[in-house]
């Protein structure tokens, strides 16, 4: 559901005035916003593993509260002007025209990064209580209310399309994150009275240092894995057909983004379940398997049928001239999906073994390779720069899974 979000937005700021730039600017904001709340991604993971009672919620929570204010901080260092005009204007070479609107959705996206992170926090308890039911509830009220926020704005409101989708967006979270809150109360109430959330054998006990040995590998490889999008929005800037290409980018990228959610989803329900019953492992690889398979199906029944013309120019709303530009790229994402179920898979499994340092050591080699292959098809081939960005994000991707299968073994499941 939350994979909707991005076609839907787009889909409205295609129809307002100045789409290209617009969604251009959307995509260079949505860029930022995602590299700055990509220290607290992995909260979700570290609450699903470590919280076991009420000692060890009220540590991470603490350590959660630092994580926001600290992600929240970033947002507003970059919005200083002359560090926004540095990073922008000089280090990525945007238009003008982008900069300003960038600058504005950046600003109404303040809230993301604490909401994100305080939602993502509860949702990990919710998961290991075996309450995955209610995340859907939150995340159907979340796009409720960006739905409700897109269409005010853009029935009552003459704002750029850049700055309705960047409201969308925010109010959508820091309401999901509001009702997180609500839906947990029972889990919270068990847990100050010493109700264990699990009856396996974890330490009863945790402290800030071990917390930190734990999570900072899955910082550090949310926050390197999340810079792609902004090293790509980088790249194109300078490859043939700029524009175009960041128009492209967040269209294409939203919709497989929707069938590279379930991959995304994956990595904690196969966490909490390897943490009941270790001898859970090889359904959950069959499972991944099937997953895998499906989702990449899906996303080749839109790229391979007269459906994505329908999608790309009825739907999201794109003139022709960029129709072709889109339906290409989306081709090349065709086997994506499939390895994302993969790499959400095999990052359970390390994070399960507490050998969280290789998943970041994987993250490194699927963005080198990445900026290595971009590098190589749009600066010296002069492939056009969205086209060159996704052979380059699909040669990464495979990397990233290659590496983690070379030292499966190691963490004593298979």
């Amino acid at each position: 559901m939350m994979a909707t979000e991005g076609p839907f937005l787009a889909a409205v700021i295609a129809r307002l005035a100045d789409p290209t730039i617009n969604l251009a600017a959307y995509g260079v904001a949505f860029a930022f916003a995602i590299l700055i709340e990509s220290p607290v991604i992995m909260l979700m993971s570290a609450s699903t593993a470590l919280v076991t009672n009420s000692q060890t919620y009220r540590k991470l929570r603490n350590f959660m509260h630092v994580m926001n204010v600290t992600a929240t901080a970033f947002l507003l260092i970059v919005l200083i002007p002359f560090v926004y005009e540095w990073l922008t204007i000089r280090l990525l070479g945007l238009p003008p025209e982008i900069t300003r609107l960038t600058y504005g959705a950046l600003w109404i996206l303040l809230p993301w990064p604490s909401a994100i992170g305080y939602r993502r926090f509860l949702h990990g308890l919710l998961i290991r209580a075996g309450h995955t039911r209610l995340l859907a509830y939150g995340t159907t009220l979340r796009l409720g209310v960006m739905i409700l926020t897109a269409i005010s704005l853009y029935t009552l409101w003459d704002w750029p399309g850049a700055w309705i989708g960047a409201a969308s967006l925010s109010l959508g979270v820091t309401a999901e994150a509001l009702v997180a809150r609500i839906m947990a109360a029972k889990t919270l109430r068990n847990l100050n009275t010493n109700k264990n959330l699990s009856t396996t054998n974890v330490d009863d006990k945790l402290n800030y240092l071990e917390i930190v040995k734990f999570y900072y590998p899955l910082a550090l490889t949310s926050f390197i894995s999340l810079t792609v999008q902004p090293l790509l929005t980088f790249l194109m800037g300078r490859a043939p057909s700029p524009l175009e290409s960041l128009a492209v980018f967040p269209v294409v990228h939203s919709l497989s983004f929707f069938f590279r959610s379930f991959g995304l989803s994956y990595q904690e329900v196969a966490l909490a379940v390897l943490q009941e019953n270790r001898e859970n492992f090889p359904r959950l690889a069959r499972f991944a398997l099937w997953l895998g398979l499906a989702t990449s199906l899906g996303i080749a029944s839109i790229a391979f049928t007269p459906f994505t013309i329908i999608w790309f120019e009825q739907i999201a709303g794109l003139r022709p001239e960029l129709t072709g530009l889109a339906s290409t790229s989306l081709k090349i994402l065709v086997p994506v999906p499939a390895l994302s179920v993969f790499l959400s898979f095999l990052r359970s499994i390390y994070i399960q073994a507490r050998m969280t340092s290789l998943i970041t050591a994987a993250t490194v080699v699927e963005v080198l390779t990445l900026a290595i292959l971009f590098i190589l098809l749009g600066w010296t081939l002069d492939m056009p720069g969205v086209i060159a960005a996704f052979y380059a994000f699909l040669g990464g991707r495979l990397a990233g899974v290659l590496f983690l299968l070379k030292d499966i073994k190691k963490c004593e499941l298979v």
